[in-house]
């Protein structure tokens, strides 16, 4: 996954994207439902998923009408296909069901709304291959009791009931993600295909899936294939036993027997397997080859993207205009870096996904396309200071994974500490002004919303005129939240660290909570030059 987010990272910020301009949720009041397990005959007691809002006039062009009326349409079937639950009919819905799919969601929650859409559209997938999975949502703010009976405790919440008993959904957020997980927990984790027609069919439905050709369903390499489409939770599996049906689905296979692939709809579009045939193994295949070259971050896939294995990661934040010039010589670095650095590409106007990253980095206010990395197995970052040009971008790659490339720590602008008796200190200033300093000095490191900060502030303040006259002592101070430091590594604010001449490694830290006479003397005490302290007048 990513490098530790600040705190603000740990909230996934939700967007507002297009499905909320066309689609509004409506709680209303609805009938306890006779529950069949196929679904049939609850059209009429059944509310529906999402309501379309009357579309904006204008005289919109056919095309952008054909688009709404199928949208409409798509929704109108979820509508006779996702049973709204309450306090009534929960419970028997769930035991008179072998398997139950739950969306329990908030109506003023914006990613509950976000993947109601994609709800609708898994719920019609289902329907439409005949699963047995009854597709249902709770609005867990009306019905809050209900909602912590059956476990929803955050919106928006996923459940799948099997016989009555609940298992927490671990799968992604599309629709086509919804309808894999769904498939593979009921029974169906893989789907086996025959003649030359189903893989066509098959093709024209997934974008995303792994191919597994052996002559005859049996043995130790298919077992070890089923157990690893029973372990994975977003991809489908797909087995044929014929060659040429397998040429459809994987055009360049060259075995004709016992082969793996992954196929992906994107430039680096087929992927064989070339390990063994042992589940972790292929699991692992799976796990570093199932992202594009490069991945777009959005609210659907950003939980796989930072749940992924790999350890280093190159972020290149652009607008989308200019990422569109960026995104082919980008995947033609990135191809060169395959299964070593994931590249993702983050919209730097999206504040819910880029700012968070920004910040981190300390330019949170850019425009302009910004190439970054993070090392997770040190917790480093790295920023490319140079024009982000491709041979620029792949030369940063490179020292990325050989471990030559140096880390960045934000600052501020370097700022002018004349006639200042508290001088202030930024990142870039820590070793001349602080550790190569020829000066003893008192550091106080804060930060802007620090509650106590501005108190021992004061005490420096009043500690530094105090001190004016002892030429060997420098006060001074830096906000950690905009600067950073190898060398400064600090927890808690405020902190005050003396740093004394000949042992600037070994800084001493003081007391926060000690008042300004007990300060100064311990600030008397490690200075070791008596002459040069004035009387104690504090």
């Amino acid at each position: 996954m990513f490098p530790a987010k600040p705190t603000s990272r740990s909230i996934l910020f939700t967007a507002t994207i297009f499905f909320l301009l066309i689609f509004t949720i409506y709680v209303t009041a609805n009938e306890d439902p006779t529950v069949e397990t196929d679904n049939e005959g609850v059209d009429s007691d059944l509310q529906e998923l999402i309501a379309i809002d009357e579309q904006g006039g204008g005289g919109g062009e056919e095309q952008q009408q054909g688009d709404q009326q199928k949208e409409a349409e798509v929704l109108s079937k979820a509508q006779r296909i996702v049973l709204e639950l309450n306090s009534d009919n929960a419970r028997r819905v769930i035991d008179q069901n072998e398997f139950v799919l739950i969306l329990g969601y908030a109506p003023w929650c914006a990613r509950s709304a976000e993947l109601m859409p994609q709800f609708a559209e898994a719920a019609n997938k289902l329907k439409d291959l005949g699963s047995p999975v009854l597709m249902a949502k709770l609005d867990a703010e009306r019905y809050p009791k209900v909602a912590s009976t059956l476990g929803i405790k955050g919106f928006p919440t996923l459940l799948l009931f099997i016989n009555g008993t609940s298992q927490v959904y671990t799968g992604g957020f599309s629709g086509e993600d919804i309808v894999i997980w769904a498939r593979k927990k009921t029974g169906l984790p893989v789907i086996r295909i025959i003649s030359s027609v189903e893989a066509e069919d098959f093709q024209k439905k997934y974008h995303l899936f792994v191919l597994g050709l052996f002559d005859k369903f049996e043995g130790h390499d298919y077992e070890e294939f089923i157990k690893a489409a029973t372990t994975d939770n977003e991809i489908q599996f797909v087995e044929v036993s014929s060659s040429s049906v397998a040429k459809i689905l994987f055009p360049n296979i060259n075995a004709t027997d016992h082969f793996i692939g992954i196929v992906k709809s994107e430039p680096e579009k087929y992927i064989a397997y070339g390990g063994i045939f042992e589940k972790d193994t292929i699991l692992q295949f799976l796990e570093y080859n199932k992202f594009p070259l490069v991945t777009i971050l959005t609210e659907l896939n950003s939980a796989r993207v930072y749940s992924s294995p790999f350890k280093l990661q190159v972020i290149v934040f652009a607008d989308s205009d200019d990422f569109k010039n960026l995104i082919q010589p980008l995947q033609e670095v990135a191809r060169k870096f395959i299964s070593k650095i994931m590249f993702v590409y983050i919209d730097i106007a999206d504040e819910n996904q880029a700012k968070p990253f920004l910040t981190l980095l300390g330019i949170e206010d850019s425009e302009n396309t910004v190439v970054s990395a993070f090392d997770n197995r040190m917790s480093s970052k790295y920023l490319l200071e140079s024009n982000p040009t491709p041979s620029n971008i792949e030369e940063f790659c490179s020292r990325l994974l050989h471990g030559t490339l140096s880390p960045y720590f934000k600052s501020q602008p370097i700022p002018d500490n004349k006639e200042k008796i508290l001088q202030v200190i930024v990142g870039k200033t820590l070793d001349d002004l602080v550790l190569s300093s020829p000066k003893n000095v008192l550091l106080e490191v804060y930060t802007p919303w620090c509650i106590n900060c501005e108190t021992t502030t004061k005490q420096i303040e009043k500690l530094a005129k105090h001190f004016m006259g002892v030429d060997n002592l420098v006060f001074a101070r830096i906000d950690a939240s905009a600067n950073e430091h190898p060398k400064l590594q600090v927890d808690d604010y405020p902190t005050l660290l003396f740093y004394p001449v000949g042992d600037k490694a070994n800084p001493v830290k003081l007391s926060t909570k000690s008042t300004s006479k007990d300060l100064a003397t311990v600030i008397k005490s490690l200075l070791r030059a008596k002459k040069d302290v004035p009387k104690d007048e504090l």
